[in-house]
């Protein structure tokens, strides 16, 4: 049975953002800028950040709660502040709390019905979000996208990853769908001879050199083939290569948990392989995934299955220790029914923006021309970068920052987390920040082809009942059960004695509450 569901097109590139320090990262808010050449506007405006909007209306009242990576934020003091502000015609109100608080502030916030016009939420499907948006708290943006040049153009499998039941109530914030791939050592693989695995029977042989074939030639049996941590993303990663559903899959017209799928046991077997003969490591389960690089960058372990961007975080770590050592990226391997990859859901979080707030349609029309202009190419930069001059500059075509998140800024200059409003729709960053070095370029490139071979979870936009109380408690008991026949202390019987005690403990409802949602959406 083949799971995979069919992409959706992608209306605009999602590539990774790979500079010297990037905007993905929530924790930066200083992180590179456009090279010079890059095109000062998008359109045939001349319009400019800096510039006010040739218009005779007062500036809009914006409210808006968000995310803080750092203890000394922007204020209305700032030249980037006033520069957003005149180019999208608003006076802000941002609230910044502080990421380690945020879920508690945000929570407090729903739950007292007094919100600013916009807020920001990590996911739509937390029960104080998802209840918020069942009482109406918040207003159905999807009718309206296709009014606005920028928010026209949202990926339409990320806001189906973003939807409730099948409506759109947020605006997205962008990161890279295609985003997982293989990190190995090359000079390991050049070392024995060996290509780049195409397969997952090439992967394996991989692996199984790595640890067998001394492949540093220093003439000691001291390196394996893959590490994997605690963090369990490797295992959701590899089990598609086998054909098994993202989360969810489709049979005769139902939904089905990949965890019951024949494909889903027939990566827990190789697995197990992997583990019996000691080409991962064996503390696995428990191994810190803040250390995930070391292994690597220490020449024990030749592998690694996450993001592509680990592929340079990890090389340039390594050329530190090793100036001879070098990683490369794929990825996919090819298995049973071709090549698949897990995606990212494609976002960090979405604005929802408030009925108590934004009280009628002509309100809410001019939040979404802010986040609209706020998305132009220009406004991307401003926001994400700073000011050419003040907070970088350019040296030979390459970005040289003059500030970063570390520094301290005067308040005129201080540009500090003002990148979290910007959704990055569409996601132009690559276009217009090229990255520095080539692993940097193929692992975008890598991202950009995973597109085209994402599975896609066709529950991601439907909400349980059962699972808004039980999903922990459920989703421990598929990942205990994984890990225990991983290490041999079920075996496949007791595994599948596990998924019944999954079904007993709420499974069934879930899966029944599920399938009744989506028979609603298919209609």
């Amino acid at each position: 049975m083949k799971w995979v569901q069919k992409p959706t097109r992608s209306l605009f590139a999602l590539t990774s953002m790979a500079v010297t320090v990037s905007v993905i990262a929530g924790c930066s808010s200083s992180p590179a800028a456009p090279p010079a050449s890059a095109p000062a506007t998008p359109t045939a405006s001349t319009a400019k950040p800096g510039d006010a909007p040739k218009t005779a209306e007062p500036p809009f009242k914006l409210s808006m709660m968000l995310k803080s990576y750092s203890n000394d934020n922007a204020s209305a003091e700032s030249k980037v502040w006033k520069q957003v502000e005149e180019y999208t015609n608003t006076k802000l109100d941002l609230q910044f709390v502080p990421d380690a608080s945020y879920l508690d502030k945000m929570n407090i916030t729903l739950a007292s019905g007094s919100m600013p016009a916009a807020i920001f939420v990590v996911n739509v499907k937390l029960p104080s979000v998802a209840n918020a948006i069942k009482g109406g708290a918040f207003w159905e943006v999807g009718p309206y996208l296709k009014d606005y040049p920028n928010l026209s153009k949202a990926n339409p499998t990320i806001l189906n990853n973003t939807s409730v039941n099948g409506k759109y109530y947020g605006l997205y914030t962008t990161r890279p769908i295609g985003r997982m791939g293989i990190s190995y050592r090359k000079d390991w693989l050049d070392n024995l001879g060996m290509a780049e695995p195409k397969t997952i029977d090439d992967f394996y042989n991989m692996l199984k050199a790595f640890t067998t074939k001394d492949p540093d030639k220093n003439g000691k049996d001291d390196t394996y083939g893959m590490v994997v941590t605690k963090y369990s993303g490797p295992w959701d990663i590899m089990q598609t290569w086998f054909g098994a559903p993202n989360k969810w899959g489709v049979k005769d017209g139902k939904l089905v948990p990949a965890h019951l799928t024949t494909e889903y046991m027939d990566a827990l077997k190789f697995y197990k392989k992997l583990y019996d003969e000691k080409l991962i490591n064996q503390d696995f389960a428990v191994y810190d995934s803040a250390k995930w690089n070391d292994p690597i960058v220490n020449g024990k372990a030749g592998v690694a299955v996450d993001v592509a961007d680990r592929s340079y975080q990890i090389d340039e770590k390594l050329k530190t220790v090793d100036p001879k050592g070098a990683i490369d990226i794929i990825g996919a391997v090819s298995g049973p029914t071709g090549l698949h990859n897990q995606p990212t859901t494609g976002y960090a979080g979405v604005f929802l923006i408030s009925k108590s707030a934004v009280k009628t349609e002509a309100e809410l029309k001019k939040v979404l021309q802010f986040f609209d202009k706020s998305n132009d190419k220009e406004m991307q930069a401003l926001l994400g970068y700073g000011i050419e001059g003040t907070h970088y500059k350019m040296d030979n075509g390459k970005l040289a920052p003059l500030l970063t998140i570390n520094d301290n800024m005067a308040p005129d200059i201080n540009n500090k987390n003002l990148n979290q409003i910007s959704l990055q729709i569409p996601y132009i960053i690559p276009e217009l920040f090229p990255p520095a070095t080539p692993l940097r370029i193929k692992a975008n490139n890598v991202m950009k082809e995973n597109e085209k071979i994402i599975v896609s979870n066709p529950g991601e936009p439907l909400t349980s009942a059962t699972f808004t109380q039980k999903g922990a408690q459920l989703d421990q008991i598929v990942e205990d059960a994984r890990i225990k026949y991983i290490v041999g202390k079920v075996d496949e019987a007791g595994f599948k004695s596990d998924m019944e005690l999954w079904k007993k403990s709420g499974g069934d409802d879930y899966t029944k509450e599920m399938n009744e949602a989506y028979t609603v959406i298919k209609k």
